[in-house]
């Protein structure tokens, strides 16, 4: 694998993406920021504080992480497949001087440069709405592009064992939404059992939203073990996305 050949891969979504911004923005932007005005202000009149927070600033920092998380499952899985069975995008690629685990690495990177663009978007957002309390929600930024490799790696993964594109439903109903619901983003896990928590302390989403809260709040050493848990993940990851696509490829 050369980095330049798989940077080639990402200049080719990337100029894909300058053309389709609009459509990606409508469904990776107004839906996290939807989601921030109902349950921040809506349900936030409701509740008072959560942890010494109005509950607004306490569901804002995950709000970047979930906006992150998506934007690169969206990308690396349905917009993968596509590529792959449908537009044919990847037969034409590997017509070039590119080869498999170059055009798989381009792909990985260009899921976790996805998630650092609507990270840094919905980081902006928050800033505007004065809901962040340090100068360190900047160091999410390459927090977000480090968990985009994560989440880029998982929908690889999913993309090259599903049987069809119809599959990919399971993964984001059994998957996705059940992280995106109990790690934190919309109140803490204290209150339920004690194996609930064990439970999203395996899963990437609990361990960005937790970097992303610690971050906001000033805390960078709350975040450390956060950021060394994805990095650990990141690595792990690898071999077996590269291992599953090929065969995906290939077949």
């Amino acid at each position: 694998m050369k980095i330049k050949r798989a940077m080639r891969v990402w200049q080719r979504h990337f100029m894909v993406y300058t053309k389709l911004y609009k459509s990606s923005i409508a469904l990776n932007f107004v839906e996290p920021v939807m989601y921030l005005v109902a349950m921040g202000f809506g349900l936030g009149g409701y509740i008072s504080e959560i942890n010494g927070k109005p509950y607004i600033n306490f569901i804002a920092p995950g709000i970047i992480a979930s906006s992150s998380m998506f934007a690169t499952v969206y990308e690396c899985t349905y917009g993968t497949y596509v590529r792959i069975f449908f537009q044919k995008t990847f037969d034409a690629i590997l017509a070039t001087p590119v080869n498999i685990d170059d055009l798989i690495a381009g792909e990985i990177i260009w899921g976790a440069t996805k998630s650092t663009l609507y990270g840094i978007i919905i980081i902006g957002t928050i800033s505007a709405f004065h809901l962040v309390d340090s100068f360190f929600v900047l160091l999410i930024i390459p927090v977000v592009f480090l968990s985009g490799l994560v989440f880029a790696e998982i929908s690889l993964i999913c993309v090259a064992l599903v049987p069809g594109i119809d599959s990919l439903n399971y993964f984001y109903t059994l998957f996705l939404t059940p992280m995106f619901l109990f790690s934190g983003i919309f109140f803490p896990l204290d209150a339920f059992p004690v194996f609930v928590g064990k439970i999203a302390y395996f899963t990437p989403l609990f361990h960005l939203t937790s970097i992303c809260r610690a971050l906001s709040a000033g805390n960078p050493a709350g975040a450390v073990e956060g950021v060394v848990w994805i990095l650990v993940v990141a690595v792990l990851l690898v071999p077996f996305t590269f291992r599953f696509m090929r065969k995906k490829i290939i077949k």
